[in-house]
């Protein structure tokens, strides 16, 4: 893997850009007749479900991944959705909401190799970081609202790297201008085999 780290403070100043940019689109989602703090504990306890689920799918790198690097930021990508749920988790209690949230349910069937879980990887964190983008229109409260635009925004640094695992080059590597989540992964992975390199 090329210094895939050594991109994360580039790739991280155009995410959070990006995600400032989005913050202010959109209507608020809370429906009518609910209060505000109703409808942002629902948010959270779902937002919460998706970071259970995409803390587990980082986990699971170590069946599949043999690059030692690549482990190792697999790890730390665990590690920093722990660290989010743990965020969200002060965000509800400061609503004196209840977290109620479950992991969301993915399916690993189809993961064989390497590339396989990477792309996995990679589909579920662009899921996540659309859906943390609508969260930051769909909040009323400001400061859960500030909280899924920084998750957003490491979502998308997280994407920044993986392109790289699976082989784009640096260039390739850049978000673009207003990441939503909706850019797909490089076409041609060029991840070493296992014992090589």
């Amino acid at each position: 893997m090329r210094s895939a780290l050594g991109v994360r403070a580039l790739s991280g100043l155009l995410a959070v850009a990006a995600v400032c940019a989005l913050a202010g689109c959109g209507e608020k989602g809370n429906p009518a007749g609910r209060s505000e703090r109703e409808h942002d504990v629902e948010v959270l306890n779902v937002a919460i479900g998706q970071e259970q689920a995409l803390a587990d799918a980082y986990k699971r790198a170590a069946a599949f991944v043999h690059d030692p690097e690549i482990r190792a930021v697999m790890r730390t990508y665990a590690a920093q959705e722990l660290e989010h749920i743990d965020g969200w988790t002060k965000a509800m209690r400061g609503l004196d909401g209840e977290v109620e949230a479950e992991a969301e349910e993915l399916d690993y069937g189809g993961i064989e190799t390497e590339e396989d879980y990477l792309r996995f990887a990679y589909e579920v964190t662009s899921t996540d970081l659309t859906h943390f983008l609508e969260d930051v229109t769909q909040l009323s409260t400001s400061a859960p609202q500030s909280f899924a635009a920084s998750i957003a925004a490491n979502e998308a640094q997280h994407l920044v790297v993986l392109r790289q695992a699976l082989g784009a080059d640096l260039l390739e590597a850049v978000p673009e201008a207003f990441d939503t989540g909706e850019v797909p992964p490089p076409e041609s992975a060029r991840v070493t085999p296992p014992g090589k390199g």
